[in-house]
């Protein structure tokens, strides 16, 4: 425990792997579980039920764990759950669960996560996600693998936000945005699909033209969402090399809860 500062509190029942570095003024609670590798700065603060992968990076005064901002909370045991690799600048803050939903706010992996963040209750973050300063986070937002969010922008509870997509800052997110799929603004309103972003990610150019495709059907067309799924299914049929990267949009589209931020 040596690479914990005399000055932090580490809380009886908390369990750190020997490697974990924890700085100066920072507390960890009871119930807190973290895993090898991971640092805590200064003036942190890791509560409740939480459990926290290894070789993440928590800089200073971030607020973890934290009980829901919910008025209906009434101090069930509820959980936070982070991966790996994670990066958490300064002043974010990640709350706990809540029972009406699964009760389980997650982190995944190789997250990039800036300052004045606020994750709040039953959010559910993929990987390799990242989030630009101040961007606030109601509760029960999805967010999909490989997402980007500018700063200062605000999602809607129950949001979902697709994988590859990518969202300009200051940007009022009210409804979905699929997968793939770029754009800003206040509201929200699409502008393509996140081109540039699958290129580097190993897309064909295949696989991008079926998307461009998709991406009409769905915003072009004027088509209600059972007849834009059906087109999308035959363009699965008509290019099977995109089939895969296809079915992911259709998968968002039937799930959809809060309709599709248009333009």
């Amino acid at each position: 425990m040596s690479k914990i500062h005399s000055t932090a509190i580490i809380h009886a029942g908390a369990q750190l792997h020997e490697s974990v570095e924890v700085g100066a003024y920072s507390i960890v609670h009871a119930h807190v579980k973290i895993g090898a590798g991971t640092k805590i700065g200064e003036h942190c603060v890791i509560d409740g039920h939480t459990t926290i992968g290894e070789n993440n990076v928590f800089y200073r005064f971030c607020s973890i764990g934290g009980i829901p901002q919910d008025k209906k909370y009434q101090n069930e045991q509820t959980y936070l759950e982070i991966g790996n690799n994670n990066t958490f600048r300064e002043f974010v803050t990640v709350n706990t669960g809540t029972v009406q939903d699964v009760g389980v706010t997650r982190v995944g992996n190789d997250n990039w996560i800036m300052a004045y963040t606020h994750i709040a209750h039953d959010c559910q973050i993929g990987s390799h996600v990242i989030i630009a300063n101040t961007v606030q986070l109601a509760g029960h937002v999805h967010i999909g693998d490989w997402a980007i969010i500018g700063g200062m922008s605000a999602a809607h509870q129950f949001i979902h936000i697709g994988a590859h997509s990518m969202t300009g800052g200051m940007s009022s997110i009210r409804q979905d945005i699929p997968p793939y799929v770029l754009g800003a603004g206040q509201p929200y309103h699409s502008a393509g699909i996140n081109s540039e972003g699958l290129k580097r990610r190993g897309y064909t150019p295949e696989q991008i033209s079926a998307l461009r495709e998709a991406y009409k059907i769905i915003y072009m067309r004027n088509l209600n969402r059972e007849d834009a799924l059906n087109e999308i299914q035959t363009l699965q049929s008509q290019t099977p090399e995109a089939k895969e990267a296809l079915q992911l949009l259709v998968d968002f589209l039937e799930s959809s809860g809060r309709g599709i931020a248009r333009k």
